[in-house]
């Protein structure tokens, strides 16, 4: 059984070492990603902010995955798809759905779009990122702070 939740500050930790080990196993741990992100072991604190919200799923006890949404830079219109990830274990069980569809709720409550840099390399990502709406960008939005992707999808409401 699993269960979707608003992250806790005990989730800290084990959120951190999931985005970490995620992008490490796929060679993706490079300056300019989620890897390095100053926030990245105290998402409790960063998600208490209006307008952001980050969720996890605990499967028997054990947090799988996780995902938020929070404002893109200074913009007030449009929201970011942030660190949707799961435990390479726990793939394939329709976890990222359950995240997505989750997030995208939240979104279009308080933005008119979502955004998301990735990489083209996580193919069934990007997959998932396209069968909810998103479309694929030539160039990322202005003020990106994911300057190692090479992959931006947007989604209008």
């Amino acid at each position: 059984m699993v269960e979707l939740r608003k992250i806790a500050e005990k989730d800290n930790q084990a959120v951190g070492e999931i985005v970490q080990e995620s992008l490490k196993s796929r060679g993706l741990n490079l300056p300019g990603t989620a890897y390095f992100d100053p926030h990245l072991f105290s998402l409790y604190a960063y998600y208490q902010e209006p307008k952001r919200a980050y969720w996890v799923l605990e499967e028997e006890g054990k947090i799988v995955g996780g995902c938020g949404i929070g404002s893109f830079g200074e913009s007030e219109t449009v929201g970011e798809l942030q660190k949707l990830y799961i435990r390479d274990e726990a793939q394939g069980k329709g976890y990222a759905h359950v995240l997505m569809k989750q997030a995208l709720a939240f979104a279009e409550d308080h933005y008119e779009a979502v955004y998301i840099d990735t990489f083209a390399s996580l193919k069934e990502a990007n997959r998932l990122y396209e069968k909810y709406g998103f479309v694929k960008l030539s160039e990322p939005i202005a003020g990106s702070e994911h300057n190692a992707c090479d992959t931006w999808f947007l989604k209008e409401f």
